[in-house]
């Protein structure tokens, strides 16, 4: 309807995104009414059509069915207290070497993440249980309140993750290769996280003390053998029945979901911890946080609709490619965006409004896309740690006892984010840790 070049109407739609986000408005309202405004002097009353058409398309879409069913999982495994049973286990197997609540606390982190999928409860959870215990030991402060905060990122990035199903829809590929894609960078920030804490626990043992020989005499090598055993076989079939099942071709990510959601059911009463209350609480916060991703879509599909229909992905395409940085050039940019843009942004919002953009970016230069789309996912690992509104720094500040500072969490987190970007550099640099096992998995 209004004659405005391609360009201007892209400078002018990103500008109203960051006016509506600053501004402190719901990402699925700016996103949907930016669209509508934009869609309108482009088109006029027939842009309602195309919102009509995409919505119905993010609602028919079968793989989103695994959204509700993960996250139903993650709610009924947090309130099994699986997690607080593996720490105390790992914490007697652990805790007599320097820093080893530290590494008990990675350890766990990690396997709850193939668990939930959900950081905030990660977080939470081992807060509550680890971080008391770390600093009554003599544990510094902003070591407990990093590693903390570090390894319950991993639940964004360890499959299955509610993160990766979202991204699988933007990008239109396999949701089991993406799962097996993000398993082993998963691993390697573990991994790193360990090796950081054992170095500087050794090299200074005052930073992470060892619990008391009289502590560790409470309990018998067999005890240990046998706490460990009962806590962590549970969730270890938990993890083989989801994602074995992916992998192995034998059923699909919406169905594996609900297999997870069943065995997690079982978790809840085999530890005693069933009831209606329970029940009700996860269903609610199930129906909350799905309500919350499906608006953003729905709100993000529009948007992308617009923009796309304006010109504005060739605008941006042709932009960067036209910086003559290269191939690699162009990806470090790529990925400096996501990472400053997880300053301000959270996950969903970065990739509905970054695949848009560098996805067809990425195919023009020939990264293979589930390597391109797990890096991204290793990245965003950054966006709940990285000041000013990390929400894992407001997780771990919330649960923290009144001696903890918000200054001791800043400080905690940098040299976990180092690690993680330390982490995607080695993913860069060693392809096959991302696709070594899609290229082998059975679809």
């Amino acid at each position: 309807m209004f004659d405005i070049s391609p360009e201007w109407l892209t400078i002018l739609m990103f500008a109203g995104l960051l006016i509506g986000l600053f501004m402190g408005h719901p990402l699925s309202f700016v996103l949907g009414g930016l669209a509508v405004f934009f869609g309108y002097i482009g088109w006029g009353p027939s842009i309602f059509y195309l919102f009509m058409n995409r919505i119905w398309g993010v609602m028919d879409n079968y793989v989103l069915l695994a959204i509700p069913l993960f996250v139903f999982m993650a709610q009924l495994l947090d309130s099994s207290g699986v997690a607080g049973e593996l720490f105390r286990a790992m914490r007697y197997l652990l805790g007599p070497m320097p820093g080893g609540i530290g590494l008990t606390v990675v350890i766990v982190s990690t396997l709850f993440a193939a668990c939930t999928g959900i950081v905030g409860a990660s977080i939470v959870t081992m807060g509550l249980l680890a971080l008391p215990m770390m600093l009554e030991y003599g544990y510094q402060k902003e070591l407990s309140c990093g590693a903390i905060s570090a390894s319950g990122t991993l639940g964004i990035l360890i499959p299955p993750s509610i993160m990766l199903v979202v991204m699988a829809n933007q990008a239109t590929i396999s949701v089991g290769k993406l799962f097996a894609g993000a398993v082993f960078p998963g691993v390697i920030l573990s991994v790193l996280y360990l090796v950081y804490i054992i170095v500087r626990c050794w090299k200074n043992p005052d930073l992470g003390p060892p619990i008391s020989k009289e502590e560790a005499a409470e309990v018998t090598k067999a005890q240990i053998f046998f706490m460990v055993m009962k806590s962590l076989v549970p969730p270890m079939i938990l993890v083989l029945g989801v994602l074995g099942s992916i992998f192995t071709g034998i059923a699909t990510p919406p169905e594996a979901s609900g297999v997870g959601a069943f065995i997690a059911f079982l978790m809840v009463i085999v530890y005693g911890k069933f009831s209606l209350e329970v029940l009700k609480k996860a269903a609610v916060n199930t129906v909350r946080i799905n309500t919350m991703v499906i608006f953003l879509l729905c709100g993000a599909t529009c948007f992308t609709g617009v923009f796309l229909g304006i010109g504005g992905g060739d605008v941006v395409t042709g932009f960067v490619l036209g910086l003559g940085f290269g191939k690699w050039g162009i990806f470090w940019v790529m990925m400096a965006i996501v990472f400053l843009l997880g300053m301000f942004i959270d996950w969903i919002g970065i990739v509905l409004i970054c695949f848009p953009l560098f996805l067809p970016i990425a195919k023009d230069l020939g990264f293979d896309m589930v390597w391109f789309v797990v890096m991204i996912a290793v990245n965003l690992q950054a966006s709940f740690l990285t000041p000013p509104f990390g929400y894992a720094l407001f997780y771990i500040k919330g649960v923290a006892p009144p001696g903890v500072k918000l200054g001791h969490v800043y400080r905690g987190i940098v040299p976990f984010v180092l690690l993680m970007l330390i982490g995607l550099v080695l993913c860069a640099v060693f392809p096959e840790a991302v696709l070594w096992l899609p290229s082998v998995m059975v679809e």
